[in-house]
């Protein structure tokens, strides 16, 4: 028995010495590791280290090792140079937070097919002394966070190493404070072992900037975009085709054609509608798009990129088209964007009656401001409805707005917030608007929303929602709410929403958008007949009511 128990140890000995690690578990552990001690490391999240070359000489160092002891040699070692984390009583405390946990996920410590007892043992002690207060990496201003000091390394392609940095900067940045991780397609562990041979890959700026934002693209978050001039010229191009357009149906209707600098005719016309770009339905580009462009749903991918369909690099594009009951193919020009001109049109009211009866005001959210409100309020307030179109980006009206609108205070919405001392965790907090007013509005409250009702418009509406008399029309809001994150990866400008929202009773709002109480969708024949189908519909509803 004793021999069998000595065989049974050198067995085990060999296998776990023996144990191949692949490249792509080698960094991905690295990532985790790397991460974790930036934010939960007292010396490290004090900014006592450079950890930027800390992680470019563990990238050097793990080319030399390819099993599971070797590595965590490499990471126990580690670890302990790093200095002496002093115990933290002020880490067990319990505090009155109300904590949300659903993105908080350290399990991967003690995935005992990577890191061995010990390095998992050093990870939890670190989790459990924590850096507390002042982070180096992470600030916080008001009711929300950003990430600082970190250095740029430039947006152009020079080696592998920092392109690995650029995907752990970012990863992280989502893995502990993205209130919606939870929420992605794809598991944000999964996103991890995908992206990493797609960064080993990368040998010049395009490719660079087009898995950056494949990456970005993982968030499913109609907030985040990354800004890169390299994607725009090669992806879409800098010529434009001269015409406005809506989209409806999977198909563009034309609706206005622009004059250009050299005054050519187009061969487009207002009503035509296009069902076909260079061989490819609308619906086959927006697909072919998508893996660069973060939506938090299908109608918010249309929104970010329909505007983009009739660009070009070439001097004209062909097209596809109905018009007047016939299908016709057309070669149509493209222009520099300088050399297309818009007419200035007319700023529409920031409020107005809709009827000659003076019963139905209509208020236009996206224009009117915090010091029109009284006024607005005065004229309108003895009709017998109000129509309050949010299919834009209001000014910060939702506050005084509730005090005029609403009988009382309620609470209209939730949000979480990244808990600096515990990355990871986030913790919820209620809020309320509206005050006691028995002169509040008696009328009928109509909402009017779209995929362009997104963010401070979707709060708003749920303001709106907690009128006795409030009624939504229209169509699927975007679904990307709370306070956004702006910040820099690979010296490119981005961004991703950064505090969670949702109903008051907890449901969720982000992907799913606000669902209107009366479903309303623009149509093809609608567009080319210059009819605003919802406003429509909502007239339509008020004369149903007593």
């Amino acid at each position: 028995m004793r021999k069998y128990s000595l065989f049974l140890l050198l067995f085990l000995s060999l296998h776990f010495s023996a144990q191949v690690i692949t490249e792509t578990q080698k960094l991905e552990s690295l990532c985790r590791i790397w991460g974790f001690l930036k934010y939960y490391h007292p010396h490290v999240a004090k900014g006592n280290i450079n950890w930027d070359k800390q992680l470019f000489q563990k990238i050097n160092e793990l080319e030399h090792i390819h099993d599971k002891q070797s590595l965590n040699t490499l990471y126990s070692d580690w670890i302990t140079n790093l200095g002496e984390v002093p115990l933290c009583k002020e880490c067990s405390v319990k505090d009155q937070k109300v904590y949300f946990l659903k993105n908080f996920d350290l399990r991967w410590i003690d995935n005992s097919q990577i890191f061995s007892d010990d390095v998992s043992q050093k990870l939890r002690y670190i989790e459990n002394n924590r850096n507390l207060g002042d982070n180096h990496y992470v600030g916080k201003g008001g009711r929300k966070i950003y990430f600082r000091n970190e250095k740029s390394y430039g947006s152009e392609f020079t080696s592998q190493t920092i392109s690995l940095l650029e995907l752990f900067r970012y990863w992280n940045y989502v893995e502990y404070f993205f209130p919606y991780k939870y929420e992605t397609d794809q598991n944000w562990n999964d996103v991890l072992s995908e992206m990493i041979p797609k960064f080993l890959m990368i040998d010049n700026d395009e490719n660079f900037h087009l898995t950056l934002a494949e990456l970005v693209t993982k968030t499913d978050d109609s907030h985040a975009f990354i800004s890169s001039k390299e994607i725009q010229l090669n992806q879409y191009g800098k010529r434009k085709v001269p015409v406005e357009y809506s989209y409806a149906e999977g198909k563009l209707v034309v609706t206005k054609i622009n004059n250009t600098r050299s005054r050519n005719s187009s061969p487009l016309h207002t009503g035509d509608i296009i069902y076909d770009i260079e061989g490819k339905t609308i619906p086959q580009m927006i697909n072919s798009l998508g893996k660069y462009v973060p939506a938090s749903n299908s109608w918010g991918k249309v929104s970010k990129i329909k505007d983009k369909l009739l660009f070009s690099n070439n001097d004209s594009i062909s097209v596809k088209i109905e018009r007047e009951g016939q299908n016709l193919e057309i070669k149509t020009k493209t222009y520099l964007v300088k050399d297309i001109f818009h007419e200035k049109t007319v700023a529409p009211k920031k409020w107005k009656f809709i009827d000659d009866e003076k019963k139905t005001g209509y208020v236009n959210m996206g224009m009117i401001e915090k010091e029109d409100l009284d006024e607005m309020y005065r004229e309108l307030k003895s009709t017998k409805s109000i129509i309050f179109d949010i299919r834009n980006y209001p000014k910060q009206t939702i506050i005084p707005l509730s005090y005029l609108l609403l009988p009382e205070p309620s609470v209209y919405y939730q949000f979480t917030f990244p808990d600096t001392s515990y990355p990871g965790k986030f913790y919820s907090r209620k809020n309320v608007t509206g005050r006691k007013n028995p002169e509040y509005y008696k009328g009928n409250v109509i909402v009017l929303v779209d995929e362009n009702t997104q963010s401070q418009a979707e709060t708003t509406t749920m303001m709106f929602k907690q009128h006795p008399k409030a009624k939504i029309i229209g169509s699927n809001t975007s679904g990307a709410n709370g306070d956004v994150i702006m910040f820099k990866i690979a010296d490119l400008d981005t961004r991703f929403t950064g505090l969670g929202a949702y109903y008051p009773d907890g449901r969720e709002t982000q992907r799913i958008g606000i669902i209107p109480d009366i479903l309303v969708k623009p149509s093809v024949e609608g567009i080319k007949n210059g009819k605003d189908e919802v406003l429509e519909k909502a007239l339509e509803y008020i004369e149903t009511i007593p």
